[in-house]
């Protein structure tokens, strides 16, 4: 039973729809739904383990508690707030992800 509860913001949404596009485009419609799949299913985990990541290598994001969630090549950008994990942006982990918060 999950302790915590996620919330998945709006621009990570929009951030996970890009990438399933992405792979729609590049690769097909059975790659898009495994990548969609492999992040949510990741970050369905940190329901039960919020504090299992390690905070963002960023220091301005770690001083402001943010923590990522790596699911291959993507990296999640959350913060546990009291009962609740809020999901900021899903990245590639290549991608200066850190500039998103500025």
């Amino acid at each position: 039973m999950a302790n915590f509860r996620l919330e998945i913001l709006s621009p990570a949404w929009k951030e996970l729809d890009e990438i399933a596009s992405y792979h729609l485009l590049v690769v097909g419609p059975i790659s898009a739904r495994r990548i969609t799949d492999k992040i949510l299913d990741a970050l369905s985990r940190l329901e039960e383990f919020p504090l299992s990541c390690p905070y963002a290598p960023d220091a301005e994001l770690s001083d402001a508690n943010y923590r990522m969630l790596m699911c291959g090549k993507y990296v999640c950008i959350y913060r546990l707030i009291g009962e609740v994990i809020y999901v900021y942006h899903i990245a590639n982990g290549a991608s200066e992800y850190s500039k998103l918060f500025k």
